[in-house]
Formats: structure tokens, sequence, C-alpha cells
């Protein structure tokens, strides 16, 4: 029996994660702010993380816009104990990562844009 979509973008999340260690969650959300598929832990709520994900896009792309910065591409926040990036897949959904303070971001950022080239495919 083949995987659901859902199933192959949770696949596709684990795969960015095992390629970029400091990645420690991600996942999938609706411009309106449902999970589509996560690989996030248990401690983490994915209501609160898609919610405030497709909030940050929806700003970060108004922003984007009134600024004159064209389309947007990334939103990058950095914290304390880490970094949440999050990256447009398509226009229906969004790639959200949070990873450790120590993470390289070239290399966040490579894996984000290659998982979110093969999720747009799974997305659509």
């Amino acid at each position: 029996m083949s995987k659901s979509r859902s199933e192959q973008m949770v696949d596709r999340l684990r795969a960015m994660q095992a390629a970029a260690p400091e990645i420690e969650a991600s996942a999938v959300v609706s411009v309106d702010g449902l999970i589509m598929a996560s690989s996030l832990p248990a401690d983490v709520e994915e209501d609160r993380v898609s919610a405030m994900s497709a909030a940050m896009l929806s700003l970060g792309e108004r922003i984007a816009g009134e600024l004159g910065r064209g389309g947007l591409e990334q939103v990058y926040i950095k914290g304390d104990n880490g970094f949440i990036v999050l990256t447009s897949v398509g226009e229906e959904a969004v790639l959200t990562a949070l990873a450790r303070q120590e993470a390289k971001l070239g290399l966040i950022f490579l894996e984000m844009r290659r998982s979110a080239e093969d999720l747009v495919k799974l997305v659509g």
C-alpha cells in the first residue's frame, strides 16, 4: 500500500532533520494555520506552532510587499535558545523549522530549500 501525502511529508521532514541534525523540529503548515505534517517533539503543541507559523508568514509577506522587497522567501527569528526559520512551500503552505543555537544557518537554509522544493509537489 502506498503512503498518504501526509506520511510522505513527514518522511521528507525527517530526512531534512537527518541531513541537518541541528534542526530539532519541523512542520508543514497550511496558510490558514492548520498542520499538514509535523516532526515535532511531544512537548511542542502542534496547534500553537501552526497558528503562529501562519501568522508570521502572513505578516512577513505583508511587510515584504509594503516595503518593496518583493515576494517573501523566508522569515528568520533568532532567540536566546536557537532559531525559528519559516520558508514558503508554494502558495499554500509554509515549512517551519526549529534549530539549535549552534546551528550552521547556511546548512539549515539549504536543507529547507531542498525540502520545500520536494514538499511543494505533495502540498498541491
